[in-house]
C-alpha cells in the first residue's frame, strides 16, 4: 500500500534532522528545468504568478536563485519529510517517530510535488515554492499537470511494484491528486474523508482534515497497516470509522469535540 500526501508552503530548514540516511529524487533534472522557468521571473512576477506577498515573493526570488540539486546533507538540502511544516505535517509529528517508524514511512509514504514531482520521504529538497497548481508555462504546456504528465503515476507503478497490496491511499489535496492519471495507476485508489461536529452536522473543515491526513499517516505508519480495511481502526485525537457513511472507496470517519 502506497499513501500519497500533499506537500506543505510552510518549510523548516532550522530543526536540525535526527537522521542522516537520505535518498535523492529521482525527478532532478526536470526539476532544473522549472528551476530555469522560474528563474526568469522577477519577484514583481512571482507575487502576481503565485498571489504572493511582497515578503514571500522576494523570499522564494532568492530561493530560485540560490536552488542547486540537492545532493548531499547541508543548510539548504534535507530529507523532504524533516523539510514539511504545515497541517499534515503537525498531525504526523514526523520528530517524535521511532527510526523503525521512519523506514516503513519511507517504503509507504509518496510526497506530490509542483517542483519535485514526486518524493520519498528521505529524499532530500532545497526549499522553494510552487504548488500544483500553477499556471507556469513550460516546455510542456500551460501548466504543472501539463509538465509532469504521467511521470508522477509511473512513479506511484514503479513504487507499488513491490508491494503485495497494490491500494493507493489517497490522503492529498484534490489539486496534487489531480497530477495522477488515475485510469493508468497499477491499483485502486482510497480516500478517506474527515468530518467534525460543527453547528448540529458533520462537515469537512480545511484545517482539521488536513491535520487528519497526517494523523491517519501516523497511524498507518505505527501500526504497520498494509491494506485498506484496517484503516478502519484509525482513532487517533477522537476520530471514529463511521460505517454508514462509508463507501470502499471513500471511508469516512466521524469526530465530535
Amino acid at each position: 500500500m502506497i499513501i500519497l500526501l500533499s506537500p506543505a508552503k510552510t518549510l523548516d530548514y532550522e530543526t536540525p534532522v535526527p537522521l542522516q540516511t537520505h535518498s535523492i529524487s529521482g525527478h532532478l533534472g526536470q526539476s532544473e528545468e522549472l528551476i530555469k522557468e522560474l528563474r526568469k521571473k522577477d519577484p514583481h512576477d512571482l507575487s502576481k504568478l503565485m498571489g504572493l506577498s511582497e515578503k514571500l515573493a522576494n523570499l522564494n526570488f532568492e530561493r530560485n536563485m540560490n536552488w542547486q540539486r540537492p545532493t548531499a546533507l547541508s543548510e539548504e538540502a534535507r530529507q523532504a519529510i524533516f523539510a514539511f511544516k504545515g497541517d499534515v505535517y503537525t498531525g504526523l509529528s514526523v520528530y517524535s517517530l521511532k527510526k523503525a517508524d521512519i523506514k516503513f514511512l519511507n517504503k509507504h509514504v509518496r510526497i506530490l510535488s509542483g517542483l519535485y514531482g514526486i518524493l520519498k520521504p528521505l529524499d532530500l529538497m532545497s526549499p522553494y515554492r510552487l504548488e500544483m497548481g500553477t499556471k507556469l508555462k513550460n516546455s510542456k504546456g500551460k501548466d504543472l499537470y501539463d509538465f509532469w504528465g504521467s511521470d508522477i503515476t509511473e512513479s506511484i507503478n514503479k513504487s507499488i511494484s513491490s508491494h503485495k497490496n497494490k491500494t493507493i491511499l489517497n490522503l492529498a489535496s484534490v489539486e496534487y491528486f489531480s497530477s495522477v492519471k488515475q485510469q493508468a495507476l497499477d491499483g485502486k485508489v482510497v480516500s478517506p474523508v474527515f468530518k467534525d461536529y460543527k453547528n448540529g452536522k458533520y462537515k469537512i473543515i480545511s484545517f482539521f482534515a488536513k491535520k487528519a491526513r497526517g494523523l491517519m499517516t501516523r497511524y498507518v505508519v505505527e501500526n504497520q497497516v498494509d491494506s485498506p480495511k484496517n484503516i478502519s481502526g484509525f482513532n487517533y485525537d477522537g476520530y471514529k470509522y463511521s460505517k454508514q457513511e462509508s463507501t470502499d472507496q471513500n471511508p469516512v470517519f466521524l469526530r465530535k469535540n
